[in-house]
């Protein structure tokens, strides 16, 4: 039976694991919270929850593989530094996280002078993955992603589709990198879409009339476009949703690349810049610019 270790069970590590375990796979789960891998062995016959990484290493068969599905940056890191030792040559520590690509290739080269094989994975999918298969964009050695070449096969939406060997190590995490920032862009022209429809109250639009109208032959539709479909049957209002957007490393390394490179960017970072926005961090500029505003022509200033 095929087996791989697996370190991190949240929202997509969890269903991960449940869809590998489906899939005919032996998972050796580890989670910061022994419960959560204690519940999921609970759930699937072929996980066996393991309290400590020892008990995880230990209970695999070598050569190991070892998948993490931790948050990006130190999280990640300390685990690699915690397991690293515990691992023999021979062994592949593999990163699913939402890495920046730089990283991965310092890990890389980190890790072979202990013997240890790395590979980096972007993974597509959030919490629909366990239904619907992943989008897995794997970076490595030709000989390292051919050994996790089974376990992709099973994550995916099928065997022939939905996964990818990009290339070297780092090209994994550059693609899925690249993946978010498009993603930024087409949330935002879709968003501003449905705005200006909104604000048009004279034509008193059903919102989730158009989205599920565009969803069908449409040059716009997409997954994305099936989602806001779905949330606009029970809420056109959102009255109760906050205006404030997260961003995570994804964009803003997409921005920095495309400076870095000299290769235009504007939809992606101006998606990007959008999500500051709605965190209140252009607050102070647009005070200043009421004040000049106010200074020039003496307009008048509404007080907060």
């Amino acid at each position: 039976m095929l087996e791989i270790g697996l370190y991190g069970l949240g929202r997509m590590g969890g269903n991960m694991a449940r869809r590998l375990s489906r899939g005919g796979i032996r998972v050796l789960a580890h989670n910061r919270s022994f419960e959560v891998a204690e519940r999921l062995a609970g759930e699937e016959g072929r996980v066996v929850a393991c309290r400590e990484l020892t008990e995880l290493v230990v209970g695999l068969a070598p050569p190991r593989v070892v998948w993490l599905m931790l948050p990006a940056g130190a999280a990640t890191q300390a685990a690699i530094d915690a397991l690293a030792p515990l691992l023999a040559p021979g062994d592949l520590i593999v990163d699913g996280a939402n890495g920046y690509y730089k990283e991965a290739q310092r890990r890389a080269v980190e890790l072979a002078a202990r013997g240890i094989a790395f590979a980096d994975v972007g993974v597509s999918g959030g919490i629909w993955g366990l239904e619907n298969g992943y989008c897995l964009m794997a970076g490595g050695e030709p000989a390292q992603v051919a050994r996790i070449e089974p376990f992709l096969k099973v994550l995916a939406p099928a065997a022939d589709q939905g996964w990818l060997h990009a290339g070297p190590v780092g090209s994994g995490h550059f693609v899925k990198m690249v993946h978010n920032g498009i993603e930024y862009g087409m949330m935002q022209a879709m968003a501003e879409g449905f705005a200006l429809m909104q604000a048009k109250a004279e034509f008193h639009l059903d919102l989730a009339a158009v989205a599920e109208l565009w969803r069908h032959s449409s040059v716009v539709r997409s997954w994305l476009l099936d989602l806001t479909a779905d949330f606009l049957k029970d809420d056109q209002a959102l009255a109760d949703i906050a205006p404030h957007v997260a961003d995570s490393g994804e964009g803003r390394w997409t921005a920095a690349e495309s400076i870095e490179q000299s290769v235009p960017t504007p939809v992606m970072s101006l998606a990007l810049m959008m999500r500051f926005a709605s965190q209140g961090n252009g607050d102070y500029a647009h005070k200043l610019l009421a004040m000049m505003r106010k200074g020039f022509g003496g307009h008048a200033v509404k007080e907060g």
